[in-house]
């Protein structure tokens, strides 16, 4: 009975953040709840000497809520839509993933960053930022700190690219449909390609914001198979660890399901061609849960060392961001789009 009280205590302590840094959010969409929830969690856990009767609900929500939001977000996917609308920019996303992981896997062995941050940085900034992050930290077994290291590094180049990206569609010249496909391709998160889609629109009075959200959830749904490939190569890495010492492999307690239900609620979407007065509320849920999350993976964050060895990570980011944008602009170059 106690533990059921100290993790509903917990939980309600990260749900205290997760509102205002949810209508925060609202205000400065380019920043996001996310990164408001992490910055308040960070702040508090300087002030709070004591949290040891907090810890297991904090534990729950920046694990199994963390995951129920990855779920919810399957029913904001209609996989006809997206295949239809986002087909024309399949060659430039996968281009774009590809780049980016390369980019963040050289680096990984040449700078020796540790592998589950090159990971979800390499993953954040090629698919789609904290709901990439959110969605592949379990299955790497990520903890909190690499988390927040990632999401702070994904926060940094999105916010520049909301802010700068509109002014160098300008300069390079780029047409409505050119800038749709830029933005919805090289930019990291949601938020922040509907902010630099809506600056470009209000400078052309033209519709981009359609055309790059589009592509932006065409390119969330690499989410799946990059989560199936990293959850069947941690499995070979435990059923071997297993068997060197003896013991026995359980792929309970490695394989994400939650993965397999975000895969269901997308054909769930799909099949029933739910409307959007039915999946609006479960998306902004789930987008609720996901800074319920990163509260609590805030609050359980050390500031200090997050800046003292965010060098790397945050060259890491540069770089894969540098790669996605260029590679995006060439390819529309070559296609004939730009």
């Amino acid at each position: 009975m106690k533990t059921m009280q100290e993790t509903y205590k917990g939980i309600g302590f990260c749900l205290l953040i997760a509102i205002p840094a949810f209508l925060l959010g609202k205000q400065f969409e380019v920043i996001g709840g996310p990164v408001f929830a992490i910055l308040i969690g960070m702040c508090l856990a300087l002030l709070v000497k004591e949290s040891g009767s907090l810890q297991a609900g904090i534990k729950f929500t920046s694990k199994k809520i963390l995951q129920y939001a990855v779920i919810l977000l399957g029913f904001g996917m209609n996989l006809t839509d997206i295949l239809v609308k986002g087909r024309q920019s399949l060659p430039i996303i996968l281009a774009t993933i590809s780049t980016s992981l390369v980019i963040s896997f050289i680096l990984y062995k040449v700078m020796h960053i540790p592998a589950r941050i090159s990971t979800l940085v390499g993953v954040g900034s090629s698919i789609c930022g904290g709901s990439a992050i959110a969605a592949t930290a379990p299955v790497i077994d990520a903890d909190d700190e690499e988390i927040a290291q990632s999401i702070s590094v994904i926060f940094l180049f999105n916010v520049i690219a909301a802010l700068i990206f509109p002014k160098l569609g300008m300069i390079l010249g780029l047409s409505n449909e050119g800038f749709g496909l830029f933005a919805g391709t090289a930019v990291n998160d949601t938020s922040s390609v509907t902010a630099a889609a809506a600056a470009w629109d209000g400078l052309h009075g033209s519709n981009t914001l359609d055309a790059a959200t589009i592509v932006k959830l065409t390119r969330t749904l690499a989410i799946i198979p990059i989560t199936l490939v990293l959850s069947f190569w941690q499995m070979r890495k435990a059923k071997k660890s297993g068997e060197a010492q003896g013991g026995t492999f359980d792929i309970k307690k490695i394989f994400p399901f939650f993965i397999l239900f975000f895969i269901l609620a997308s054909v769930v979407t799909t099949v029933f061609a739910l409307p959007a007065t039915v999946t609006a509320p479960i998306k902004e849920l789930s987008k609720f849960f996901i800074i319920m999350a990163m509260a609590a993976i805030g609050f359980n964050t050390n500031l200090v060392k997050l800046v003292r060895t965010g060098g790397k990570p945050i060259f890491m980011g540069l770089c894969c961001w540098i790669g996605i944008a260029g590679v995006s602009l060439l390819i529309q170059h070559v296609l004939g789009i730009w």
